[in-house]
């Protein structure tokens, strides 16, 4: 579908969120000039007082009022632009009319998800439209997930590069400095909730090949636990389970099976969290566990979040301006093939990664599907950030300051 004629090149939909404000400050510094930017939201004033506190480069933008409880109003959105970036949340509440309007208007979209649940439910619905329509529909463009993918996606080219044949064990360990904001929260409940009163849901999600386009095509390799238990790995570290290994998993899993099993039909992907070394680094280990065990259970009943609710971040709020700049993330992702070589690919960078990292990566995802059509890879329909964008993303992430590299190991 040609959009070339469209009223505007970008808009970032959720604009006055937490998030939602620091990608518009993002975008505000790397926009090119001359590019049609809209800034989105369910309140004019609202955005205008966001669109007042960017730089005077984006002191032209256009305002929009959408709502997408409001059918119509998300249509002529979708519409109006050549891509729809959304930062609107929990999306399994507010996400899928976002989604079905890109794909029937032919909109390349993006968003931050990190929600098993709905990205199976876009998939199922939109898939199909969007690869009719030729609109890109890429989910999980922050911190969920673009190291994991754009890292195993690296590994593979390394691989394949020389012959190695595919890729066999890979295991991600992260470190970062992070905080966490009331949105982020929100999601939590609501996939918590919903987890809670359903059983196919909880089988969904516990699914290791829960975002397959074709699951009764998937090999029976047997996955990583999502939660194992601690251990130390062969460089002394001790690790821990990591909060965001249910996701990110997934989504590398169906990078992995879009192109056609291209990384390896034997690939064992898994992730952790990396802690430290020596007897003090198994102690941590062993109390992060228990009380990432802890905060998730307390998080799954009523009476047990009430208490939380009391010291936890609302909506709309989050870590400040200077705990975001102290923040950073480190992900070292090690592979062995098929053909028992070993690579080593390293994904970091500044900032606190939820936040200030986030609005790099989905800043210039953003960016680059609205400037690189001609060099991103061509397919289109429901996709992941290594699928939709590759090695486009990789390059445009470096040139932000982030570390993108990869490896042979001895």
């Amino acid at each position: 579908m040609d959009t070339s004629s469209r009223e505007h090149d970008l808009v970032l939909y959720g604009a006055t969120g937490f998030v939602g404000r620091l990608i518009a400050a993002y975008l505000a510094e790397h926009a090119p000039a001359g590019m049609r930017v809209g800034l989105a939201g369910r309140s004019t004033s609202r955005l205008e007082a966001v669109r007042s506190e960017l730089p005077a480069a984006a002191h032209g933008w256009a305002l929009i009022e959408a709502d997408s409880g409001d059918a119509d109003s998300i249509a002529a959105l979708a519409a109006s632009t050549r891509v729809l970036f959304t930062t609107v949340g929990p999306y399994a509440k507010h996400g899928l009319p976002v989604v079905e309007a890109c794909a029937r208007a032919g909109t390349h979209y993006a968003d931050l998800a990190g929600e098993v649940s709905f990205i199976r439910e876009a998939i199922d619905r939109c898939d199909t439209l969007a690869r009719t329509t030729g609109a890109r529909i890429v989910h999980s463009c922050g911190y969920d997930s673009v190291p994991s993918d754009l890292a195993v996606l690296l590994l593979h080219q390394a691989a394949e590069a020389d012959g190695a044949g595919g890729l066999a064990e890979v295991q991600l360990v992260a470190r970062a400095k992070a905080g966490i904001s009331g949105g982020t929260l929100e999601s939590m409940r609501g996939q918590l909730d919903a987890m809670r009163s359903s059983t196919a849901l909880r089988s969904l999600v516990a699914d290791p090949y829960a975002l397959s386009p074709d699951r009764t095509r998937e090999p029976t390799t047997p996955q990583p636990p999502d939660a194992g238990p601690v251990r130390r790995s062969a460089d002394g570290t001790w690790t821990a389970p990591f909060i965001m290994a249910p996701f990110n998993t997934r989504i590398v899993r169906r990078s992995n099976a879009l192109q056609g099993w291209a990384y390896g039909r034997s690939l064992q992907y898994g992730e952790v969290m990396g802690v430290a070394p020596g007897p003090a680094g198994a102690v941590l280990a062993r109390a992060l566990t228990l009380g990432l065990r802890a905060f998730t259970g307390a998080m799954a009943f009523p009476l047990t979040r009430k208490v939380l609710d009391r010291f936890l971040p609302v909506p709309g709020t989050g870590p400040s301006t200077s705990m975001q700049r102290a923040g950073w993330f480190h992900s070292q992702v090690t592979a062995r093939t098929e053909d028992g070589q070993r690579y080593q690919a390293i994904a970091a960078g500044p900032g606190d990664p939820g936040y200030a990292a986030t609005a790099v990566m989905a800043g210039e995802t953003a960016l680059a599907l609205a400037l690189d059509g001609d060099r991103l890879p061509p397919a289109k329909g429901s996709l992941t950030p290594a699928t939709a964008l590759g090695s486009v993303l990789i390059e445009r992430l470096r040139a932000a300051g982030h570390t993108y590299a990869v490896s042979k190991l001895a």
